[in-house]
């Protein structure tokens, strides 16, 4: 008996729930075309989940908060065009990395200063920014590619241990230090508890201010480092680099467990997810679909994970309401 509760103790931990949907997709994919699950397949379809796995840590911080960001992927894109040229251009990749972080935390600080202090709506204040991203990109782009990125940027993205990239190994690592900063750190379990309770967090002392403006630069700062990782990977930008990389960003929080009503999620459960993401225009094309029904996949999933979840927490908030009340009926017959 405790064996099974174990189990299904372990199964409703969010991100093996993301990980048997993964080996599950897989395996349904693999039945149908074997090739799928040809090893090298299956490398390239995990590496090439890393610019999204990195959009998804930084916006997890800004999903556990119970705020939304929908300017990553023109942060992403900006950021890109901007390194590309200065590495294309001959400056050093160290500092075409720190001025690419830069401009992220600048765009997060821009958005977390109007939700805080100026009161605007996520939503509203990120869709404005992506707005005002994307005319930059093409302002600093003239509306052209940038393409002849020196081959020794390109080739880092190439360099592979265990059949992994490094930069995918590298993003691993960042996602079990960020599950455990969020976890186990006082400052990082303040993310939860501004999402769970904003009212009971700001009556315990914690800094809310700190907290979500420092949320939103982190999404964009991993929006920025996915940028860097965009360009080493594709070996050039377009002006449209990133369009609609922020709906597969927060669908694959979901997917890895991560609540849009805030206080729920690790940064691994949103990696996960973001493989299947990642892997959704490659399993088209293994099914012998068109490429084109990715964004039309990509809405269904948001929207029924979003479904399920708010179908989840009502259950779970009627039990517990019947529990109060079973008890408090208990109390007064005694």
């Amino acid at each position: 008996m405790n064996c099974f509760q174990n189990v299904k103790r372990f199964l409703k931990i969010r991100e093996v729930f993301s990980l048997i949907v993964v080996v599950v997709l897989f395996l349904i994919v693999g039945l149908v075309n074997p090739d799928f699950l040809q090893k090298r397949n299956l490398m390239q379809t995990i590496n090439s989940s890393v610019v999204f796995g990195l959009l998804s840590i930084g916006i997890s911080f800004v999903l556990i908060i119970g705020e939304i960001d929908v300017s990553i992927g023109a942060v992403m894109g900006l950021t890109a065009a901007i390194s590309a040229t200065m590495i294309r251009d001959g400056s050093p990749v160290f500092l075409a990395v720190i001025v690419a972080i830069c401009v992220g935390a600048l765009c997060g600080l821009f958005n977390g200063i109007g939700l805080m202090y100026l009161k605007i709506p996520s939503i509203i204040i990120t869709l404005g920014t992506n707005g005002i991203i994307r005319g930059l990109i093409y302002v600093y782009t003239n509306g052209k590619w940038v393409e002849n990125v020196p081959y020794d940027y390109k080739a880092l993205s190439q360099i592979t241990c265990g059949g992994i990239t490094l930069f995918y190994w590298g993003t691993i690592l960042v996602a079990l230090l960020g599950t455990f900063f969020l976890k186990k750190v006082p400052r990082g379990r303040n993310y939860a508890a501004v999402g769970d309770n904003v009212g009971g967090a700001t009556l315990i002392g914690i800094p809310i201010y700190f907290t979500k403006i420092s949320a939103f630069v982190l999404s964009s700062v991993f929006a920025s480092i996915a940028g860097l990782i965009y360009v080493s990977r594709i070996g050039f930008v377009t002006p449209i680099a990133g369009n609609g990389y922020e709906m597969k960003a927060i669908a694959a929080c979901v997917l890895g467990g991560i609540s849009l009503s805030g206080g729920v999620g690790s940064l691994v459960g949103a990696m996960i997810g973001a493989i299947i993401m990642a892997s959704i225009d490659r399993i088209l094309v293994f099914l012998k679909f068109s490429s084109d029904f990715d964004g039309t996949i990509t809405g269904i999933l948001l929207i029924t994970i979003v479904a399920v979840d708010a179908l989840l927490q009502h259950h779970a908030i009627e039990k517990s309401r019947r529990m109060r009340l079973l008890a408090k009926t208990a109390q007064e017959d005694k």
